[in-house]
């Protein structure tokens, strides 16, 4: 995912010049999501996936890396940028007007050898600033900068947070401030003020070149006080609008089934008919779409926002093509596959900066003494980029008649229920499958062979076709097309 501060910062350089900026986290490997019915299933298979994910990744050398970015713009007396207001932290600024200069790299390549003390009591203030960087009167950032501080204050246990190692700044700290709850440090001298003689005068103040850094001299004009948002702040819907007009057809059909998902779990009509006049202000086919799904009626007599044209592909996860590094492939295999085959897979996996993980009827190795990652009974579909099905037609044994997923019919099927399961889940979220021709668990599973993202082939000789169709993350035709 990609991180976005939202707020506003000034930048100043050595000559005194200054910048309004909002800083940005860009993935290398692009944005992806979960589909709504794979964060459903995930929630009850596997909640911590996505940190498992991450700490997987990191262990197996699949660095993951986001490029740290910022939008520049002129420091003007109004703050303002093609009629946008950069103190209004509801608003965005398309990338295509003032397009994210990269600044630098975030490698995450180590994990905390302990979560407590590394990540749990980890500090973050948006007033940590280097030289050079400087808040602005973002009203929501002035707020913060207040409750970060009283939160960490409380959370840590006392003013002296800063000196928990994994928040110590990596330059000496030299000020007189001691003393206070949970203080570890050990001082010298006795007198923590100055002027002071029982310290001989010390600490001396600084040479006449090493000057104080300040606050930058903002100029402030004619203006008066008040108890008031700006006008931008009433504005709650022509950026959801550029959200909504920015997105695929495909994308649009998630959000609505996301909607009428969530909607449709409120049991008062006449809330979810207030959202519907909501939606109904965002786009007319957004409120439509949704209240089909409710069985409601849009409210009438509801003017969306004006539709100026304007879309920002920036914002849409679909049509680009992302590096593989970190993904994971499951390679499901049953009691007939041949180890070497296997092995070749993986390693081509491997070569790709890639994880594969064999999916097969038990925990026991494979006989060339390979090990085994997944289970037919531990693996879900959910946590798999892309497939690669060795089985022929690995038959349901004791324990898929045992496993609850496999159902009633699982002592009369010829595939093991819970395979055709995991090949079934993964083709409805549109994950690129690459079948052995002697495999039956496609037919099992109900899919389509000639479907897009769907390779019937060598299996070993199949994965760069695999790999060229990951690249785009999904099949994204195949949504469309059960659409």
């Amino acid at each position: 995912m990609e991180g976005f501060g939202i707020h506003t910062f000034r930048l100043v350089n050595g000559r005194g010049e200054t910048s309004l900026v909002k800083f940005h986290w860009k993935p290398r490997l692009g944005v992806h999501s979960l589909t709504w019915d794979e964060a459903q299933l995930v929630a009850g298979a596997d909640p911590d996936m996505h940190r498992r994910d991450l700490a997987d990744a990191i262990e197996a050398g699949a660095y993951p890396e986001w490029e740290l970015g910022a939008q520049v713009f002129p420091d003007t007396d109004d703050q303002m940028f093609e009629g946008i207001d950069l103190l209004d932290p509801t608003k965005l600024v398309r990338e295509e007007l003032a397009p994210v200069r990269p600044l630098g790299r975030l490698t995450l390549n180590g994990n905390p050898t302990n979560y407590f003390a590394e990540t749990e009591q980890v500090a973050f203030h948006p007033g940590h600033l280097a030289p050079g960087i400087e808040v602005t009167d973002d009203p929501l950032l002035q707020g913060r900068l207040f409750s970060y501080l009283d939160t960490q204050i409380s959370r840590l246990g006392g003013p002296n947070f800063g000196q928990i190692p994994i928040n110590r700044p990596h330059a000496p700290v030299n000020d007189m401030l001691r003393d206070g709850m949970h203080q570890s440090a050990d001082f010298d001298g006795v007198a923590p003020y100055r002027p002071n003689s029982l310290d001989g005068g010390c600490p001396f103040t600084s040479g006449a070149g090493d000057k104080a850094l300040i606050d930058f001299p903002q100029p402030v004009g004619p203006a008066r006080r008040v108890r008031e948002n700006p006008a931008s702040f009433d504005d709650h819907y022509s950026q959801a609008a550029l959200f909504y007009r920015s997105l695929t057809e495909v994308e649009r059909e998630h959000l609505h089934s996301a909607y009428a998902f969530e909607l449709g779990k409120c049991y008062e009509t006449a809330i979810k008919e207030r959202q519907l006049a909501c939606l109904a202000r965002i786009d007319g086919r957004l409120a439509a779409a949704v209240g089909a799904g409710l069985g409601l009626e849009v409210p009438t007599g509801i003017a969306a926002v004006a539709d100026d044209g304007e879309t920002s592909p920036a914002l849409s996860q679909v049509g680009g093509e992302w590096p593989l590094d970190g993904r994971q492939v499951a390679v499901v295999v049953d009691d007939h596959a041949d180890p070497e085959q296997v092995s070749a897979i993986c390693a081509r996996i491997a070569e790709r900066s890639m994880v594969p993980l064999i999916v097969a009827p038990t925990g026991a190795p494979l006989p060339n003494g390979q090990p085994v990652q997944r289970t037919y009974l531990t693996a879900r579909s959910v946590e798999f980029d892309a497939f690669v099905f060795l089985a022929a037609a690995p038959p349901p044994g004791d324990s898929a008649v045992a496993d609850a997923r496999a159902g009633e019919s699982s002592k009369a099927a010829d595939v093991d229920p819970r395979v055709s399961l995991l090949a079934a889940e993964a083709y409805r979220h549109c994950k690129a499958l690459l079948f052995a021709p002697e495999s039956a668990i496609a037919t099992a599973a109900g899919i389509v062979p000639d479907a897009p993202g769907v390779i019937t082939a060598d299996p070993v000789e199949g994965t760069e076709e695999l790999f060229s169709l990951m690249a785009a993350h999904r099949a994204w035709e195949r949504f469309l097309s059960a659409g």
